[in-house]
């Protein structure tokens, strides 16, 4: 089988290994001529960043880029993003790299032609429509990690510096027009980066699937999500050479991004507060609840997950599925609770409030009250 494809769905995906070659004309796609590519501080100088800026420059499109974006970006990247981005002049994003890249590049795009102020666009209600959707600038987007999936998402996921709140802000035209899924960038990520992204992919899956909600779309798509970080993400960690497996992932990554359209749950609804406040590697979090959260949800998702096992060539039908998680965080080395995450004397109330009001409570299959809640994070501390 041919690790190359386009796709059309949930955008036009041009994947395999070499395409970021494929970049000026991708922009070209998308209506860009002079585009600011925006990442992250660490990928600035790599070569990999250097080299797709070889690529517009060579295209007559310019060379500029904004890397002031932290790992968890928050509104005052936000805010320096815009200004360069209209004091460069430019007419569309290249949003690169991983999660942060990817989310803070989609909300400049957003932002730099609108009149109201960032909360103003909060997932909320019907927020969204306060946008001018013909001022948002068009994306390009070149993930360098295989699991946020943010390439394929209608949505940002932005800290707020002051209240140390993740926030969602949410427009159908976050999606960006063309992504750019090439293995070959991937390959330099290190063992703890390739472990926590994949198991942020593997984290939307699990929570997709178990959702109440109907899609059966994103359903199988969370089944077969599972399957391929079940069966590519120890290889990719193991060898970071190997390009199959870091294709697999890559598409592990998107797929669990679009699935999670199902709706997310408890995993993400503490994770987000805990990321906010101790600025944790987001999916290194999520594999950190994940157990507790699973058996928290038993009674709900009990059945699906015994048939879920079967398909994923797990013995003991959900338990054994449970079992599987611990032997799997165990392999990447990953930390059993808050502890051992490094936060010792956890702020309990604030990341109960914060986990109640996020939205992924919504699609979690067990009603997370304050008093459930509460039992279910102190498992993990």
């Amino acid at each position: 089988m041919t690790l190359t494809a386009n796709w059309s769905y949930p955008t036009a995906v041009r994947f395999g290994a070499g395409r970021i070659s494929e970049i000026a004309d991708a922009c070209k796609a998308a209506g860009i001529t002079k585009p600011l590519l925006v990442t992250d501080r660490g990928l600035a100088n790599m070569e990999i960043t250097t080299r797709t800026l070889d690529l517009l420059e060579a295209a007559g499109m310019g060379r500029a880029i904004f890397a002031d974006v932290d790992p968890n970006p928050n509104e005052k990247n936000a805010e320096a993003g815009v200004k360069a981005f209209n004091e460069g002049g430019h007419d569309g994003v290249v949003a690169f790299g991983g999660g942060s890249g990817l989310d803070l590049g989609k909300l400049v795009a957003f932002l730099a032609g609108q009149t109201r102020p960032l909360w103003d666009f909060e997932d909320i209600g019907d927020w969204w429509t306060r946008a001018d959707a013909d001022a948002i600038a068009p994306i390009v987007a070149v993930p360098t990690t295989a699991g946020t999936g943010s390439e394929v998402g209608r949505a940002s996921v932005i800290t707020n510096s002051e209240t140390e709140e993740k926030k969602i802000i949410f427009h159908p035209k976050f999606l960006p027009s063309v992504v750019i899924c090439d293995p070959e960038l991937t390959v330099g990520m290190p063992q703890f980066i390739t472990a926590g992204t994949g198991l942020d992919a593997f984290a939307h899956c699990v929570e997709a699937f178990s959702s109440p909600h109907y899609h059966p779309m994103s359903q199988g798509m969370a089944l077969e999500g599972m399957r391929l970080v079940k069966e590519y993400l120890p290889r990719a960690y193991a060898d970071g050479t190997d390009l199959e497996a870091r294709a697999h992932m890559m598409s592990a990554a998107a797929m669990g991004a679009t699935a999670f359209q199902k709706g997310l749950g408890a995993i993400h609804a503490l994770s987000h507060p805990i990321g906010a406040m101790y600025h944790t590697h987001h999916g290194t979090t999520n594999a950190v609840c994940m157990p507790a959260v699973l058996k928290f949800n038993a009674p709900a998702i009990r059945g699906v997950f015994d048939k879920a096992a079967h398909y994923l060539d797990i013995d003991g039908g959900f338990d054994g599925f449970c079992a599987f998680v611990d032997d799997f965080n165990a392999l990447f080395q990953v930390p059993r609770n808050l502890g051992e995450l490094g936060i010792e004397t956890p702020d309990i109330d604030r990341i109960v409030a914060g986990a109640l009001k996020d939205p992924s409570t919504g699609g979690n299959p067990v009603e997370m009250t304050e008093e459930n809640t509460r039992k279910l994070l102190l498992q993990i501390v």
